[in-house]
């Protein structure tokens, strides 16, 4: 298996076509097809006012704030971040990232490897 190292901002940001998103772009950073065998490393890019659907799935998410400011929504209640947060959302629960600012809101979010497509 081969290293990878490179700058985020060269991957291609993909539109999140998803009923229920709005804003919002990802760029996979280290998936399968790179050779990860457990975890794959994903960066979100939510724009002012935008959000990822409310949804709930079989996996958990951890995620890091890279920039700006938002809203967890977590089971029907309201949970403000901003830069530097960390967020663990567990399997089955109910969730939707939200931009609350004026700038976009960029996370990093790190799921089990065969829970999403890269």
């Amino acid at each position: 298996m081969k290293e990878k190292i490179g700058n985020a901002r060269e991957v291609p940001a993909r539109d999140v076509k998803v009923e229920g998103a709005e804003k919002v772009k990802i760029r996979w950073l280290i998936s399968e097809r790179d050779g990860a065998a457990r975890f794959v490393m994903r960066l979100f890019e939510v724009g002012p006012s935008g959000r990822t659907p409310l949804h709930r799935h079989d996996w958990e998410h951890e995620v890091f704030i890279v920039s700006g400011v938002g809203k967890l929504i977590y089971e029907g209640s309201d949970r403000p971040f901003s830069e530097g947060y960390f967020v663990f959302v567990p399997a089955g629960a109910e969730h939707s990232f939200v931009n609350t600012g004026t700038d976009k809101l960029e996370f990093l979010c790190i799921i089990p490897t065969g829970t999403d497509k890269g």
